[in-house]
């Protein structure tokens, strides 16, 4: 998760064409490993979006919520068609989403089990 801190204001209007350009994805974590190399701490995670897409690697900022061993098995929602962004010596390729909270960066999940890959709509 390549995530600035942000505010609390509501952001600009857009259209929903424009939001129909964002492909959101459930992916289940498989690993997570410390991200070391980085000024605000964070966690080098791959996250498996099924057949279609495959496992992706991003750089979460949610150290404060999760430990690595535990991120293993859960499904998460991510966006799957930013461009890949270099981080150090690690290329994030999606953005793990999450709730900015008074205990840290909380992930968004799905309430049940889904398939790897299906998509938010």
């Amino acid at each position: 998760m390549f995530l600035a801190r942000i505010t609390m204001a509501i952001k600009e209007t857009i259209t929903f064409e424009e939001f129909a350009k964002v492909d959101i994805r459930v992916g289940e974590i498989v690993a997570a490993e410390p991200f070391d190399q980085v000024k605000m701490p964070a966690y080098k995670v791959w996250v498996d979006f099924g057949e279609e897409i495959g496992v992706k690697k991003s750089s979460a900022q949610i150290t404060e919520c999760y430990e690595p061993e535990a991120l293993v098995g859960k499904q998460v929602l991510a966006v799957v068609n930013f461009p890949p962004k270099q981080i150090k010596n690690f290329m994030s390729e999606v953005l793990v989403l999450g709730i900015y909270t008074a205990q840290g960066v909380v992930l968004i999940q799905p309430e049940q089990s889904v398939n790897k890959g299906d998509k938010l709509g």
